[in-house]
């Protein structure tokens, strides 16, 4: 089992006590929605990821790892995007949580895999422009979570 098995693993793990850990929530027999709901929705997508990526790490690569020789680390690309996550921390007072988090997106996906022809571009546009849509209708119109506006754009 290799370092993606090893983290599914734990993480499924962890994911499985947190679960277990919501049981004892008390809910509120006059709000229809239980307080656990929501960390039990994201501990299930957690637990869902780390099951998927460990029976990836098994099944599917066990040759193609055994094949390929060991990459080193990349430590210059972490850097860059924790710069670009330190930027978008910072922005995101200024210029609002849409500009900020479609930017972010950008960056992120062009930082991990630069985009050489016109398709690629569209494709990097159209991801982060939806996630940024379903995330912000998501918290700001269905949860009605107040996201930042921006002090400079009230955005």
């Amino acid at each position: 089992m290799g370092r993606d098995g090893i983290t599914g693993l734990v993480m499924l793990a962890g994911s499985v006590f947190l679960y277990w850990a919501t049981l004892s929530i008390q809910s509120n027999p006059l709000v229809p929605v239980s307080p656990a709901l929501y960390p039990r929705i994201v501990v299930g997508i957690t637990a869902l990821f780390s099951a998927i990526l460990l029976a990836k790490d098994v099944i599917v690569h066990r040759k193609a790892r055994a094949a390929r020789p060991a990459s080193g680390a990349q430590y210059a690309m972490v850097a860059i995007l924790f710069a670009i996550f330190a930027a978008y921390v910072f922005a995101l007072p200024y210029v609002g949580f849409r500009i900020a988090t479609f930017a972010f997106l950008v960056g992120m996906q062009l930082a991990l895999e630069p985009a050489p022809t016109p398709r690629r571009w569209a494709i990097v546009i159209g991801v982060a422009l939806a996630t940024t849509l379903v995330t912000y209708y998501t918290f700001e119109q269905y949860l009605q979570v107040l996201l930042p506006r921006g002090r400079w754009t009230d955005f």
